[in-house]
């Protein structure tokens, strides 16, 4: 994906990159993205971008995938052990 003008698309990369990330970060429909961007002065349909979820948001996960992890992106978490409804309690 870092062809800047897809094939058989006539935006940037760029432009359907940031409407995928628009739609998947935020709880947002179709609709509201492509009210999003026509404010920003992108015309684009919302039948338009439901097709661009569909072709390009694998492509998009597949190239998180393979970044390097951020620093502090793992976590350790430690075991406790608690007693629940012990048989002293139920005196």
């Amino acid at each position: 994906m870092t062809d800047p003008m897809p094939y058989r698309h006539r935006f940037l990369i760029s432009i359907i990159q940031h409407a995928i990330w628009l739609y998947h970060r935020f709880p947002l429909s179709d609709r509201d993205v492509q009210e999003l961007l026509q404010e920003r002065g992108v015309e684009v349909r919302y039948d338009t971008l439901r097709e661009w979820n569909i072709n390009f948001s694998p492509l998009i996960a597949e190239e998180l995938g393979h970044r390097e992890p951020r620093r502090g992106s793992r976590w350790h978490i430690h075991e406790v052990c608690t007693t629940v409804g012990s048989a002293t309690a139920a005196r």
